[in-house]
């Protein structure tokens, strides 16, 4: 019976891949149509437009009492959005942040958030209603400016569309990301915008930087200096992408005695100010800002961030250069005007067609309000002309009603008048027969066809709609003027010399204690070989090096790389310290085999394999924490030795316990590479290297501990490349130098 059934059911036989597919690709553009990009007429997403069309059904106007945030959220989730009531509120709290968006939509009262970053009081504790710049967005939706669609239940209906009367799209900007693209578009000031509306109304044809040359670039509501190049804001605009580079706005405060602090009172857009001070504090305790004394938040309402200089002899903006390059008081604020254009396809525009699709959008708005209007007139008008035959005929009037049994049929033959006119004579109040009444319905009847006159004219003539669309947008000015102006300045990016940060660094004695598990602290002072200090268990010392915090601390790794860290940057010494990959990008399968404080002489550097070559300090300093790859080392040809060069002579031994003394100078000077055979191997690999002036002898260690100097070197003297001869009696096992 069931397989009757299921022979009997419509089954389409697909590919697994292809079954997916289809329904990613549904997935996809669900999220990108009706999600993550706004519309390109009104700049909303569908969750923010819901809201504020509940806003205005629940009649919360900008200049009404405020209701509970609650209250429309339970009717924007009923009525129109079928998800959870955290998402609707959080979209709505966002339109009422005056720091997150530069022409707010939604007027709060109570909690809504703040730049520090914390999160906005519940729904039931706030209250809000339409700002101004929201009802302009709504502004004639109720005169079939724009089309609706029953809503996710089928019980109501909801707009398309808003029609939108400001520019909102890049007036406030917008952000989201979707399946396969992203949008991202940063507010402007609305003046700048206007002013190019208006050009773009007078010369359709305007270019691209000419449009660029009205809007200067965006304008934060949380102000900032822009110091992105002014041919790079116009190349960005042209074709819809880029990032601009926003920095906070700061002055010099001068104290008592000839002292002065950095007060930063405007940071860059979206940046949240706890989240700042606490980057700032972490990489001072870091020694990364070692030119900073303190930093303090003596933010009210008003942001002040304070930062105390460790010394008043050094330049601001030097140390704000290093605050810029380190910290989020610059960033770069990403443009990429991906919309979903009025056909619901979505597509990155440039400023000039985003301005160009919102003015097409108002024309429309103006097509469509005109003809509603209009219907609207003639409809009055055509009542109108029926009240007026009352009164030319106001006796027969009465006596038909009076005397008929139907008088609306018989008003309609003896008048020839039609059933809507018949209808609005008979439902005419006894009051309304005045004479004065008569005088009105002419004089109204008159404004009417004026205006149906200037509206047929609109319809008609392309160029009127033009003009009364510029005299709109014209008037806009006097609706945002005590907030129009620009907060974000623009400046050219000042030239500050470059400095070293090191040089703040108070000079100091510490020891560097590398353990064999590859575990790395500080302490201060030089400790003696007797200080006992402890490890974790299992590991042991493996190098303590004297060195100062001023000082530029040089490591070698097995690998061939070396990698250089200011001392004073190193984890002071907190119990175990901190593993080195911390500091350095040290993969977990190379050791540290050399570590020294920066000097200016040459190095000898040698593979296991008994390759190598000296080379200048100069030339291991590495800029950055990958490191850099100076000697060519493998696998299975680990680097072995870095030893200083002193003296005039080179002693080479292996784990053969072979030992060859030659000079120095036989040894090539490079940059990088493998280097040449120093000493060969038949059986065995390099163990040591050291170098000594050849008249002061070679000195190590003997087995009990007594040091040995030998001078008589002829025995093991040869040539560079040599296999050289067994060592002396007494030398260490495993054999190695002092």
């Amino acid at each position: 019976m069931e397989n009757e059934e299921l022979e009997n059911e419509d089954i389409q036989h697909t590919t697994f891949s292809k079954a997916i597919s289809e329904r990613y690709l549904a997935y996809a553009l669900s999220t990108i149509t009706s999600r993550s990009l706004p519309d390109v007429r009104d700049g909303l997403k569908p969750v923010h437009r819901r809201v504020l069309y509940a806003m205005m059904q629940l009649k919360l106007n900008h200049n009404v009492s405020f209701k509970k945030s609650a209250r429309v959220v339970g009717d924007v989730m009923g009525k129109f959005h079928p998800h959870g009531d955290g998402a609707i509120y959080e979209s709505m709290v966002r339109m009422a942040q005056d720091f997150a968006l530069r022409y707010p939509l939604v007027d709060g009262q109570g909690n809504f958030g703040n730049i520090d970053g914390d999160n906005a009081a519940a729904m039931r504790y706030t209250e809000a209603r339409m700002s101004k710049a929201a009802e302009l967005l709504l502004s004639d939706i109720d005169k079939d400016t724009v089309d609706f669609r029953v809503t996710y239940d089928d019980e109501g209906i909801e707009p398309v569309v808003l029609p939108s009367s400001f520019p909102n799209l890049l007036a406030n900007g917008s952000q989201g990301i979707a399946v396969g693209m992203a949008t991202s578009i940063p507010p402007h000031n609305i003046n700048e915008l206007i002013d190019a509306l208006l050009h773009l109304i007078k010369f359709p044809n305007a270019s691209d930087m000419t449009i660029a040359n009205f809007v200067k670039g965006p304008d934060f509501p949380t102000g900032g200096i822009l110091v992105e190049p002014k041919s790079s804001i116009q190349d960005f605009y042209k074709i819809g992408k880029g990032s601009f580079r926003l920095r906070s706005k700061w002055n010099i405060e001068n104290i008592k005695g000839g002292q002065w602090n950095i007060i930063i009172n405007e940071i860059p857009y979206q940046v949240q100010k706890s989240k700042l001070l606490e980057k700032i504090s972490e990489l001072m305790d870091n020694k990364s800002l070692p030119m900073l004394s303190d930093i303090r938040d003596e933010s009210a309402e008003n942001i002040r961030i304070v930062i105390d200089p460790k010394s008043r002899s050094l330049s601001p903006e030097m140390i704000m250069e290093t605050l810029f390059k380190k910290t989020d008081l610059e960033i770069r604020v990403p443009l990429n005007l991906n919309v979903i254009d009025e056909k619901n396809i979505p597509g990155v525009k440039s400023l000039k067609e985003a301005l160009k699709s919102w003015l097409d959008h108002r024309q429309i708005i103006l097509q469509r309000k005109s003809k509603y209007r209009l219907k609207q007139i003639e409809n009055r008008i055509n009542i109108l002309n029926g009240y007026i035959t009352v009164y030319m005929n106001l006796d027969k009037v009465i006596q038909i009603i009076r005397e008929e049994d139907s008088p609306k049929n018989v008003l309609i033959s003896f008048f020839k008048i039609n059933e809507i006119q018949a209808n609005a004579i008979l439902d005419m109040r006894l009051r309304s027969l005045r004479k004065l009444e008569e005088i009105e319905l002419r004089n109204e009847l008159s404004k009417l066809e004026n205006e149906q006159n200037n509206l047929n004219e609109i319809l008609s003539n392309t160029d009127a709609q033009w003009k009364q669309i510029y005299s709109d947008i014209k008037s806009l000015k006097k609706d945002f003027k005590d907030i129009a102006e620009r907060k974000t300045e623009i400046r050219d990016l000042p030239l500050v010399e470059d400095f070293d940060e090191d040089q703040f660094v108070t000079k100091e004695p510490i020891t560097i204690i590398l353990s064999d598990q590859g575990w790395i602290r500080t302490q201060k002072n030089h400790l003696n070989d007797d200080f006992v200090l402890k490890y974790k268990e299992g590991d042991k010392e493996k190098f303590k090096v004297h060195a100062f915090t001023t000082d530029k601390i040089i490591f070698f790794a097995d690998n061939g790389r070396f990698f250089s860290v200011s001392a004073n940057k190193l984890p002071s010494g907190r119990g175990f310290g901190e593993p080195i990959s911390l500091t350095i990008d040290l993969k977990a399968e190379n050791k540290i085999i050399s570590c020294f404080p920066y000097f200016e002489g040459n190095v000898i550097l040698a593979l296991e394999s008994g390759h190598g070559f000296k080379i200048n300090t100069s030339n291991l300093i590495a800029q950055t924490k990958s490191g850099k790859q100076i000697l060519n080392a493998k696998s299975d040809n680990k680097a072995k030795v870095c030893k200083k060069i002193e003296g005039d002579t080179i002693a080479i031994v292996g784990n053969n316990r072979k030992l060859l003394v030659y000079s120095i100078d036989e040894v090539p000077e490079l940059n990088k590479g493998k280097g040449v055979i120093l000493q060969r191997y038949k059986d065995g690999t390099l163990s040591d290297i050291t170098t000594f002036t050849k008249e002061d002898g070679i000195v190590w260690k003997m087995t009990g501990g007594r040091q040995r100097t030998e001078k008589d070197l002829l025995t093991w003297q040869g040539k560079r490349g040599g296999a050289g001869k067994m060592v002396p009696n007494g030398f260490p096992r495993p054999p190695i130098f002092n």
